[in-house]
């Protein structure tokens, strides 16, 4: 009896896929980074429930054309792992924006961002749990990160009751990453986001119906809508795509390193976009957090 030797092209995917998988996180990390700036820019005009349905909303017609077909020939698998779709739509969909949404009342997109970085420290915390062996590079990596974050949070970026929403939002992230380490295997990507945005929004409906009698609903213009549709389009459909295939090839810790960048794109960002000062002490920092980037990321 022969053993069939790998081919090439599945021996080059195997090396390949932590430079996939660092590139698939990088990408949704960018591309989170805008959505906090949006987020932030919205606070004015759509209350934060609203905010989080219309984006859902948006995400689903956008991933329907690719998820709806295969959640359907897969909805047995997806029943009979219902307690993990379940769990999944609402940690990433229904809870983590909104709580964002919510912070970006009254909390600069910088600091949002900056909070958000502390959550790979829970990935990697969730990971180890689970027997994963981490490493000291890791680790360091993940510790120098961290470090410049705390850091440039008690050099001048403040702490307010809002950012205890960012808190909330973080780990509710972190778990939402940890819980993706239990997806089966044989689940399509295209049918676990359509699946997980149509089940996350549904659990917002109760939500949205008591805002929308609460605080009535928005003016539809260009300053509300064009952001709805950035956040509902790239930062749902896309960077949650690239986020889960990252967690597929390399883990919540190794993409969490990466996550780390995202203070450094949503200071950036809201300089460019909110005009919110960076300063030199900021600056500083981003680069303890860069540095963790790399020494966190190593392949």
């Amino acid at each position: 009896m022969h053993r069939t030797a790998p081919t090439t092209e599945t021996s080059s995917a195997t090396r390949d896929a932590p430079l996939r998988g660092l590139a698939f996180a990088a990408l949704a990390t960018v591309v989170w980074s805008g959505s906090f700036v949006t987020s932030r820019a919205l606070h004015d005009g759509v209350p934060p429930v609203q905010q989080a349905f219309w984006r859902w909303l948006v995400a689903l017609v956008a991933v329907a054309p690719f998820g709806a077909r295969q959640a359907w020939r897969q909805r047995q698998l997806i029943r009979r792992h219902l307690g993990f779709v379940l769990l999944a739509s609402l940690l990433g969909v229904s809870v983590y924006n909104t709580l964002v949404n919510q912070a970006g009342l009254t909390v600069p997109a910088a600091s949002m961002g900056m909070i958000m970085a502390a959550s790979p420290v829970l990935m990697a915390v969730f990971e180890r749990l689970g027997g994963v062996r981490l490493g000291p590079r890791r680790v360091a990596g993940l510790v120098t990160a961290c470090g410049g974050v705390l850091l440039l949070m008690g050099g001048g970026a403040g702490f307010s009751p809002g950012d205890l929403w960012m808190i909330a939002a973080a780990c509710c992230f972190g778990s939402y990453s940890a819980v993706l380490r239990r997806r089966p295997a044989e689940l399509g990507g295209a049918a676990l986001l359509f699946t997980t945005f149509l089940l996350g929004d549904v659990m917002l409906l109760p939500a949205f119906g008591a805002d929308l009698a609460v605080h009535g609903g928005f003016q539809p213009t260009a300053g509300t809508v064009l952001p709805l549709l950035y956040v509902g389009i790239a930062s749902s459909a896309v960077a949650f795509f690239a986020w889960n295939r990252a967690i597929a090839l390399v883990g919540p810790s190794r993409a969490g390193a990466v996550y780390h960048l995202q203070p450094v794109c949503v200071a950036l960002l809201s300089r460019v976009v909110l005009g919110e000062t960076l300063g030199p002490a900021r600056l500083l920092c981003m680069s303890l957090i860069l540095g963790g980037v790399v020494l966190g990321a190593a392949v």
